[in-house]
This record gives C-alpha cells, structure tokens and sequence, in this order.
C-alpha cells in the first residue's frame, strides 16, 4: 500500500470531526481492513465527556469501527458509487476505556456482502487489550 493509500480519505467520504479513523494499515478490499485512530485529547468531545476525565464515548468507538469496516467495503470495485449506511449493531461489549493519548488499532472482517449491504466482525485495542468488540450491520445505498 503506498503512503497516500494509507490515507483514509481516499476511501471514505467522511471529513473532520467525523473522520475516525486517522491512518489505514491494511485492507483486503472486499474482506479486511485494519486502522488507527489516536486520540490527541483535544477532540471536540473530551471536555463534555467527562469533565476532569475525559473518555472516548463507546457510540463514537463504534463509528470508528464501523468507518475502519467502510473502507474495505468501498475499497472493492463492486461498491464503486455505493455507500454503505450503518444498519445495526450486535454483541457490543466494552472492556476497557479509550483515554487521551492511546492509539486505537482497527479491524473489522466482513463476514458477509452483497449488492444491497452486509455484516461484519470488528474489534478495537489499545496496546492489545480489547476495547471493544461487535457485529456491525450495513446497508449499502447509492451515494448520489
């Protein structure tokens, strides 16, 4: 992958302060992909969430997942003027909290595609230990 593929940008349509996802590792299109997203501590929803310990909200770990799932759904040509939708979520369980400073690594392996959504398995860990791990549901729909 070359240095200005590993920027998430040139999958997802998402931008700032919605982009979640800051560096792509990896991805399979169609399959696989692996990412980061590290927070800095000066994220738009730190100084609410909480005040005097700011912790990254679970929903927002989720889309990080979900938008880690997104690339290898739009990386395949099959997707090419879809965009997949989130369309539910499964088995979320959350083990430890994401603080300021840590490094999220990504992964979501699609379990299964269509032409009109899928499914996958995704999980998020801070210097290994599991964060947080679901099945994440998705619609595709037309971008335009």
């Amino acid at each position: 992958m070359s240095g200005a593929a590993s920027d998430p940008r040139a999958w997802l349509p998402h931008r700032e302060p919605f982009l979640l996802v800051d560096e792509v590792v990896s991805v399979e299109p169609g399959v696989r992909c692996v990412a980061r997203w590290t927070l800095r501590g000066d994220e738009w929803f730190f100084p609410g969430h909480f005040p005097g310990r700011p912790t990254t909200p679970g929903v927002l770990l989720l889309e990080s997942l979900a938008q880690c799932g997104a690339v290898a759904v739009l990386a395949d040509p099959r997707s090419a003027g879809r965009l997949p939708l989130f369309g539910g979520v499964e088995h979320a369980r959350f083990r430890r909290q994401v603080l300021p400073g840590d490094t999220v690594d990504l992964e979501c392996e699609l379990t299964q595609l269509s032409a009109r959504g899928g499914k996958g398995h995704a999980r998020a860990t801070v210097g290994g230990a599991v964060a947080v791990e679901a099945d994440l549901f998705f619609v595709l729909v037309d971008a335009t």
